[in-house]
């Protein structure tokens, strides 16, 4: 149960979330109900910033040259995906295909192409099994999981049964995963690895 009540009697909204102040407001509202997130092991906040560093100089720029580009990557971004479903992912990238222009404001309001969640001891569940299932309730197209305890990533494509697992690799693997497989990535990088 949260601490935080709603503003009115029913499921929490983005409407709730933006009275938290500003610089106290690392919540995300799961299943309707207002939620602080996990507060992140040195092993979450390396993980994320490796992912990062990785994706962002190859595919967050224009397309063509001498990288792969076509992304706007973004982290820790308000994404409102319903109105009782608003979170916080750790990454999230949208093709700028799609989004010639970057998206701006708070919530987003866009579908994300791509959603990657680095897993907190505290509540792994939340990402592996409710956000999953909202994410592919609302068609992301790749969502990714890392796991910085079991030092894994995994990484689903949507399919209309239910996410299709298509890489699951650990420390010390070299894999291309999609949708960022014009490159190569060492998952060690993601656990402290130099490559």
């Amino acid at each position: 149960m949260s601490p935080f009540a709603s503003a009115t009697a029913g499921p929490a909204t983005a409407a709730d979330l933006a009275l938290l102040p500003e610089d106290t407001r690392f919540h995300e509202i799961v299943g309707g109900q207002l939620v602080r997130k996990a507060s992140p092991a040195a092993e979450h906040g390396a993980a994320q910033a490796a992912l990062a560093g990785l994706l962002f100089g190859p595919f967050n720029r224009h397309p063509g040259g001498h990288a792969p580009g076509g992304w706007w990557i973004m982290t820790e971004v308000e994404v409102e995906l319903e109105p009782h479903e608003v979170y916080r992912p750790d990454l999230v990238g949208y093709r700028r295909a799609t989004f010639p222009e970057r998206p701006k404001g708070s919530p987003l309001r866009l579908r994300p192409d791509w959603v990657c969640e680095i897993l907190s001891p505290g509540n792994p569940r939340v990402d592996t099994v409710r956000k999953m299932r909202v994410y592919h309730r609302c068609r992301i197209p790749s969502y990714w999981i890392v796991d910085p305890r079991d030092e894994t990533l995994s990484v689903y494509r949507w399919s209309e049964p239910g996410y299709l697992a298509l890489l699951i690799a650990e420390r010390g693997e070299r894999v291309r995963a999609e949708p960022f497989d014009a490159l190569e990535l060492s998952v060690g990088t993601l656990f402290g690895d130099d490559t």
